[in-house]
């Protein structure tokens, strides 16, 4: 059965392929990445039959900034530059992926439509999943027809600090970090203060997946978050520790038709001014 409002964000391996063998338009970017905390590199040298190579940690954000967190959005110049050099068009249907439950590629989705593509989507599973239908790959790198495209941000729904208390109160604010990060306690001397913002909800965005890395099937995901309140009757904002897995969760609550907005700094912003209240505990207050 099909559900058109998880097609519009998210594509399984077999629906690629029947655009590819189709010929629609479609353009494929492969989001590789180091993993900033274990070391792991997610690429083989292998890649889909086609996409053209990214790199997740430095094509989608700016260097990190005290004024702006861990990984700022991109200076949407420098963005713009890399949009022409993959030869990516607006009647263009995008595709991205990685090899880590689309952690990365789901920012790399989110930077791409806030920079004013409107058809973006993801490939449910990943690379992974793609080997796992026994789909064609290559080793060879595509070389992209470089295009002349001229972007402009702020095309997805953002927020900062000043409305994250807001967002607590009149909606639901939703904490995508992993549980321990939430819960926080004791800092180490010279480390920023660990907890979350109060009234936070606590959602780790790995829950939105399978343990075999594609999105849990969509009523799964919505009584996951109509549990928090994040039915579409609120307003929801989504943060995490740098605007990683809080674009995970924004695209998880699109593949069941909400809308989210999403604090780019994230914790790593909020922490850097002192005055700003932090909650320890299990508890959103």
């Amino acid at each position: 059965m099909t559900d058109p409002i998880r097609e519009r964000v998210l594509l399984t391996p077999q629906q690629l392929q029947a655009m590819r063998l189709g010929g629609h338009d479609i353009t494929i970017l492969a989001v590789h990445s180091v993993n900033p905390y274990t070391g792991q590199n997610y690429f083989t040298g292998k890649r889909i039959e086609g996409a053209i190579d990214t790199e997740a940690y430095r094509d989608f954000q700016s260097p990190a900034s005290p004024g702006a967190g861990q990984r700022p959005l991109p200076r949407i110049e420098d963005f713009e530059v890399r949009a022409r050099a993959w030869g990516l068009r607006r009647d263009s249907t995008i595709v991205v992926y990685d090899a880590d439950r689309s952690m990365t590629a789901a920012r790399a989705w989110w930077v791409l439509r806030w920079a004013g593509f409107s058809d973006v989507r993801v490939l449910d599973g990943g690379f992974p999943a793609w080997l796992s239908a026994g789909l064609p790959v290559s080793d060879t790198e595509t070389q992209p027809h470089p295009s002349t495209i001229t972007l402009t941000g702020g095309h997805m729904p953002e927020f900062g600090p000043d409305e994250a208390l807001d967002i607590a109160r009149s909606g639901v604010l939703i904490d995508a970090r992993i549980r321990p990060n939430y819960i926080g306690g004791v800092a180490a001397p010279g480390q920023p203060p660990r907890g979350h913002i109060p009234g936070a909800r606590s959602a780790p965005a790995p829950d939105n997946v399978t343990d075999y890395g594609n999105f849990t099937e969509s009523d799964t995901l919505r009584a996951m978050y109509a549990a928090l309140g994040a039915d579409g009757a609120k307003p929801v904002g989504v943060y995490c520790g740098a605007g990683m897995s809080a674009a995970h969760s924004v695209l998880a609550l699109a593949a069941i038709g909400i809308e989210a907005a999403m604090y780019p700094g994230s914790w790593s912003h909020w922490v850097t001014d002192p005055d700003r209240p932090v909650v320890t505990g299990a508890l959103p207050e």
